[in-house]
């Protein structure tokens, strides 16, 4: 029993070692976007804010977008408060009598709670009916913004021709465990988003900072057949448009274009924001995001049968070539976002990503889960 255990782990270790040897690959052929500084044409942007009880963040999120170098009558600000209970929607008006770009919409003018669920699709469906612009451009309400985010945007989307474009997140580094570990964590995520995208290879993006043709979005049918799920409004919208407009998606990798978001302050809050992200899993119409994954799961919950097993040297081993398998493909992802040091203490996390990566993995596929302060199916 013990050997074909052993012979399990090796072959899945095998294949993750081959998954992060390609990745890598692909994120070193990744070149800088140069952007064509005799552009004249300014494609007119919507900037969209989906906000839940974010009174704390969203006066500092639309003041870096108020910050924009690019040209103010080019683009708006729409955010659309999601039901917040705090005092959200006040500070946005206000800032709306000063700048009339921008706009405050509802949720709560066009829907009742229990009418839905997936609350951040019908935010964000109803920012695009209402917007002015060409492109939509997404971000979250606990995000600061790039100055030169949207003239990046403009030059890659006219040197490029694309209709949906993926870029860079990062967030925030505080002092503390918790946030070094979820920094660790989100950059190997935003490594693989970057290396798969860059390649042609997966549907990975995040809603954080991405952008897409307003028109697209319409002749796909928005989230029209996943709007029932509650999370997923980047990847699932990304991948309707790879299949069904000649797959013309970008990757907007430029260190100036990086929007930074806070971690979460809670352990508790961590683990409910990656059982969030992995609820979408067996959702997916990517099939090679649903291998990737399955694969990820199962090298870990290797690590776990070979605890339960007794086998403490295979144990050992397998660590050590996890470890250094992800070091490798880490090193150009921490350079490119100028973390180099974050890698310091990566070996002695790695029980805990094992463990965190089992659990979120696990509840994600249950019925229910609590996020922002309610009960999501």
């Amino acid at each position: 029993m013990i050997e074909i255990l052993n012979w399990t782990v090796a072959i899945l270790a095998s294949i993750y070692a081959l998954l992060l040897l390609a990745y890598r690959f692909w994120f070193g052929k990744l070149k800088s976007f140069e952007p064509n500084e005799n552009i004249n044409e300014h494609i007119h942007f919507t900037v969209v804010v989906p906000a839940r009880n974010e009174a704390a963040n969203i006066k500092a999120c639309i003041d870096s977008l108020l910050a924009q170098d690019y040209p103010i009558e080019y683009f708006e600000i729409i955010v659309i408060d999601d039901f917040s209970e705090d005092d959200t929607a006040f500070i946005v008006k206000a800032i709306g009598y000063d700048f009339p770009n921008v706009r405050l919409l509802s949720l709560a003018d066009y829907f009742k709670p229990g009418e839905m669920n997936s609350f951040k699709k019908k935010a964000i469906e109803k920012a695009v009916s209402q917007a002015k612009g060409q492109w939509i451009v997404t971000t979250d309400a606990d995000c600061i913004i790039p100055t030169q985010w949207l003239t990046l945007y403009n030059a890659y989307i006219h040197a490029n021709k694309p209709v949906f474009v993926a870029a860079p997140v990062m967030f925030i580094k505080e002092e503390g465990i918790l946030n070094e570990f979820q920094l660790l964590d989100f950059l190997a995520l935003q490594g693989i988003t970057a290396a798969a995208v860059g390649a042609g290879k997966h549907s990975m993006s995040n809603g954080a900072n991405l952008a897409f043709e307003k028109s697209a979005f319409i002749a796909v049918g928005g989230y029209q057949g996943v709007d029932q799920i509650a999370s997923g409004d980047d990847m699932f919208l990304m991948h309707k448009m790879k299949v069904t407009l000649s797959n013309r998606i970008g990757y907007l990798f430029h260190p100036g274009a990086i929007v930074l978001t806070k971690a979460m302050d809670s352990w508790k809050g961590f683990i409910m924001q990656r059982i969030r992200w992995s609820s979408k899993a067996r959702y997916y119409d990517d099939n090679s995001i649903f291998w990737v994954l399955l694969l990820v799961y199962l090298y870990n919950l290797s690590f776990i049968a070979l605890l339960l097993a007794k086998d403490y040297k295979m144990f050992m081993i397998s660590i050590a070539c996890k470890t250094i398998f992800e070091l490798f493909f880490l090193f150009p992802v921490t350079h490119f976002y100028k973390l180099p040091g974050q890698l310091r203490y990566f070996p002695l996390y790695q029980p805990l990503h094992i463990l965190y990566t089992l659990v979120a993995g696990l509840f994600g596929q249950v019925k229910t889960y609590t996020w922002k302060g309610r009960r999501v199916k």
